[in-house]
């Protein structure tokens, strides 16, 4: 009979090799110390060795201090060199897939030569495209379908949850067994997402009042309506969050193949293997992305059909919640509702404000003015004084008529009025 085996908990733990060293930290150490030997070598010369050493042990210590200092769960030179990354990256990210186009020179030269502090080529050198993992989000069979590009496909949905502390003993090892069977069914990435957002209580409170007037006795009516006070008055005082379970499934365009240790691939085979699939990846055509599709659907259904024994509800999510949900995780602190967001291909449209009068096409206009048409009432009717002779009434204050010529005495030739090429 074999004796269990105690697995640690976090399993993403890097090894320690030497002296409860990682790898990575006894390579920078090492690199270290032969750049110091090596700066010895060079310098025992013409400095000497107390000398060298005083010089040497700052750069050891900060050396020391950067790999072996943590914080947050992070190595200081992992986070210095992320705040290098942020440091030299673009500060402002602008929706433009096509790429940030620069503005015409006369205009950017007019934008920087109104005050001397402000950066030459803002526009040009502080902005850059907002790479996003998810491209877009598409229906297909009504379930939302998230392109992630290169990535592959993804699909959420949401499962529901079940109390597990009022179970008894027995039910507990059978719900423990039924997600142990669906974990060791993966083949895939997965990720498990339990998020919180604010809870929004106004149709409840909404759906009360309206209540109240309809129920039967006083006495009802008046709880109903005691309760969407007490409902109010605790949306004010407190802010009220809701959780919701996420199960996102993601499936590669291409597989890279085993990159297990037990009859694998090598390493080295596994990191070509990647590659490999990267780059046939970048090439894929429909015919890969519908392949891949089926294989995601046919996840969602084994994801389905595995958690339904403990009680657990999957249900895909459709593009527009798709989409809803990932605005609300990057933007966790929006104030536009999740219902009010458009879909990706849902066209914007808006009312007409009061006093806007309807518009009523010409049936004789054909939307092309004849070549001979004469200048007639148009513009001047309604925007010129009520007396306006057309569309160039040259009585209006509004009118713009440009300045005539200047010529010069000397040439006779018109004059240059100074003023921005454009």
């Amino acid at each position: 009979m074999t004796h269990p085996v105690r697995i640690p908990a976090d399993v993403d733990r890097e090894d320690r090799i030497v002296a409860n060293l990682t790898a990575r930290q006894v390579l920078l150490l090492a690199l270290t110390a032969i750049v110091l030997y090596l700066g010895w070598a060079a310098t025992r010369a013409l400095l000497p060795l107390p000398v060298f050493a005083l010089l040497a042990v700052p750069v050891a210590a900060v050396a020391a201090v950067l790999v072996l200092g943590q914080r947050d769960g992070l190595s200081l030179d992992r986070l210095l060199l992320a705040a290098i990354r942020q440091r030299t990256s673009p500060r402002h990210r602008i929706n433009a897939p096509e790429g940030v186009i620069a503005p015409p020179p006369w205009l950017a030269a007019r934008a920087t030569s109104g005050s001397r502090d402000r950066r030459p080529a803002a526009g040009a050198a502080g902005a850059a495209p907002l790479r996003l993992p998810a491209r877009t989000v598409t229906s297909n069979a009504g379930v939302g379908v998230i392109d992630l590009g290169a990535d592959g496909l993804a699909v959420a949905a949401v499962a529901s949850t079940i109390n597990f502390a009022l179970r008894t003993p027995g039910e507990q090892d059978g719900l423990v067994a039924v997600f142990a069977r669906y974990l060791h069914s993966l083949t895939a990435p997965v990720q498990i997402l339990v998020r919180a957002m604010p809870a929004d209580l106004t149709d409840q409170i909404h759906d009360l009042t309206d209540a109240a007037d309809q129920l039967p006795h006083p006495a009802l009516a008046h709880a109903a309506r005691e309760h969407a006070t007490f409902l109010a008055q605790l949306s004010v005082e407190m802010q009220l969050l809701t959780r919701q379970v996420l199960l996102v499934l993601r499936e590669p365009l291409v597989a890279a193949g085993p990159v297990d240790g037990l009859g694998g691939a090598s390493p080295l085979a596994a990191l070509s293997g990647r590659r490999a699939a990267a780059r046939d990846a970048r090439r894929a055509g429909a015919a890969i992305r519908r392949a891949a599709y089926t294989r995601l659907a046919r996840r969602l259904a084994e994801a389905t059909d595995l958690l339904a024994p403990a009680g657990i509800v999957v249900t895909p999510l459709d593009a527009g919640t798709a989409t809803s949900v990932l605005a609300a995780a990057c933007n966790p602190a929006g104030l536009v509702p999740l219902a009010a967001l458009a879909a990706p291909d849902e066209v914007i449209t808006g009312d007409l404000p009061e006093g806007y009068p309807p518009y009523q096409p010409d049936p004789d206009d054909d939307g092309f003015d004849a070549p001979d048409r004469a200048a007639g009432p148009g513009y001047g009717d309604r925007f010129d004084d009520p007396g306006g002779d057309g569309p160039l009434d040259t009585d209006d204050l509004d009118f713009w008529d440009p300045p005539a010529e200047r010529t010069d005495s000397r040439s006779g030739r018109p004059a240059r009025r100074r003023g921005y090429a454009r």
